[in-house]
């Protein structure tokens, strides 16, 4: 009869201990859900109704797993946006809350895979296996948590290299009419990344099949597209995966960025991006503005690139860089896109058709292009190097007009002229063929002591060429100077100028002596530093 409590509480413990874990483990057959009714439908958007606790660019789910956003909450109807082919949905089709933004899959597996924004793959090598995802939308790093832009992001291409340098964590915008080389560019900058720590993204937004896949192929022949992720919409893709294309992209290049890493992102082209939130706006009926573009156009653009930083050192000292690709109509680059996106980035480069068409290629006017971080983006013995040389080859094309008109030209302002045509012939490189730091300063610097006056322009490419051979013969030790903020002295640059000058005696027509004078007893005379 003692027991008889003892055994009552036990066997009360025993069933709230099986009480308690059967709600743990139990998993409820029937979840809430709220759903909506589709109204109508448009070129790739969707009028809903019934959904009242939807929130701003919330994910809804259509039938057919087709996905939208919530664009327009309105007290009757939600505009939403479509991001799949929704040719089969109709009038009265259920939609459902999902109670998540839209996001993206993020990590090591998407290194050298071509994938759309939703993050299925596009290149016929199966499913990703994603672990981790991110919201396309997130907001940028704090100005306290940001670090100054100081480590430069070498292209390969010596004009931008030398004249309007890009450092990690930098936006520089490169515009142009079309076909002047605006892709070709950023595509040399990735092929230049091989072997120097930096991942690269590259979203192409709307561009043809055709341009994407000759794209990806230069990509694949250069072995660049192992550290690189391709994020693809087409032409004739709904324009809603054209408007979250940058946006995932840029998820997918901050997820490495916060491991400390440093990335390229280039988005081709904003222009596409600008036109294609434009259609979605004009058919959600919002109220046009300049251009029928609406009125948060620039804002769209801003939260965008302002995700491009460099991070402080304690949250790991990783960088973003971004390259958007504009595109302009008849050098009018005070369009309203244009004009946008030149006062949110850092810089632009301009790409001339006149140039293009003349054969100087990069068709890069410098004239009207300009990095705004400038020289504390550049090495130190570039800058050394580089010297007065966009001062020179401006004086060259201002000269240059006049002399065709054939007027009689004074002794210096010939060599002003002739110099000038050694600069252009320099900074003329071709497609795909990036070039190393040491044969950019080898060669800069043979042109700023003006051992290329003495060669005829119809042989420069071939001196050039001698001068990229030789620079191999340049110590090693001096090399390692190159990639840090070291000056270069006076006996790194004489002996530089010395092996340039060797390897251009074949190709010169005739002696210099104040040439032979700046390469062995006086190397500061055309190294004059930038202001």
């Amino acid at each position: 009869m003692n027991n008889e409590p003892e055994n009552l509480l036990s066997a009360i413990d025993h069933a709230r201990s099986g009480i308690s874990q059967a709600r743990e483990t139990f998993t409820p057959q029937l979840a809430p859900r709220e759903v909506g009714t589709i109204i109508s439908i448009a070129t790739g958007i969707a009028k809903v109704s019934g959904l009242p606790s939807v929130g701003f660019e919330e994910l809804l789910e259509f039938p057919g797993g087709v996905s939208g956003i919530a664009f327009n909450v309105d007290e009757n109807e939600i505009g939403v946006v479509l991001l799949g082919e929704y040719w089969h949905l109709q009038a009265g089709d259920e939609v459902e809350r999902t109670g998540r933004v839209m996001d993206v899959a993020v990590g090591e597996e998407l290194l050298g895979r071509i994938i759309d924004p939703l993050g299925r793959p596009l290149d016929g090598n199966g499913t990703i296996p994603s672990k981790k995802r991110l919201p396309i939308e997130r907001p940028a790093t704090p100005i306290m948590d940001r670090a100054p832009v100081t480590v430069p992001l070498q292209s390969g291409l010596k004009v931008i290299d030398a004249l309007i340098p890009i450092g990690r964590g930098q936006r520089e915008l490169i515009l142009g009419d079309r076909q002047t080389g605006k892709t070709t560019i950023a595509i040399d900058t990735i092929l230049n990344q091989r072997d120097k720590n930096v991942l690269c993204v590259y979203c192409a937004i709307g561009q043809r099949a055709s341009a994407v896949a000759k794209a990806v192929a230069t990509l694949q022949e250069n072995g660049a597209l192992a550290y690189t992720i391709v994020i693809v919409t087409e032409g004739n893709d709904p324009p809603g995966l054209a408007y979250i294309a940058p946006y995932a992209a840029t998820s997918i290049a901050e997820h490495f960025m916060e491991q400390g890493r440093d990335v390229l992102i280039v988005y081709d082209d904003l222009t596409h991006h600008a036109r294609a939130y434009r259609e979605l706006s004009l058919l959600l009926r919002r109220p046009p503005g300049r251009e029928a573009f609406p009125g948060d156009i620039f804002y769209i653009h801003s939260r965008l690139l302002e995700r491009a930083t460099h991070l402080c050192t304690e949250l790991g000292g990783g960088s973003l860089t971004a390259l958007p690709i504009i595109e302009t109509e008849a050098q009018n680059i005070s369009a309203y896109i244009p004009t946008n996106l030149i006062s949110i980035t850092d810089g632009q480069i301009y790409l001339s058709p006149s140039l293009f068409e003349l054969g100087v290629l990069p068709a890069v006017d410098v004239g009207k292009s300009v990095s705004r971080v400038g020289g504390k983006a550049q090495r130190a013995a570039y800058r050394v190097v580089a010297g007065d040389l966009k001062l020179a080859y401006a004086q060259f094309e201002e000269l240059e007009t006049f002399a065709r008109f054939g007027a009689r030209l004074d002794e210096d302002t010939r060599k002003i002229i002739e110099h000038g045509q050694r600069i252009r012939a320099c900074l003329k490189q071709a497609e795909f063929s990036p070039v190393s730091v040491p044969e950019q300063i080898a060669v800069l610097l043979a042109l700023t002591s003006k051992l290329f006056d003495s060669v005829p322009i119809e042989k420069m490419t071939e001196a050039e060429s001698a001068v990229h051979d030789a620079a191999k013969n340049i110590p090693k030790d001096v090399c390692a100077r190159f990639d840090i903020a070291e000056k270069l002295s006076d006996e790194d640059r004489a002996m530089i100028i010395k092996i340039a000058s060797n390897a251009l005696t074949p190709f010169q027509t005739k002696t210099a002596p104040e040439l032979k004078d700046a390469a062995d007893n006086n190397p500061k005379a055309a190294t004059a530093e930038h202001p």
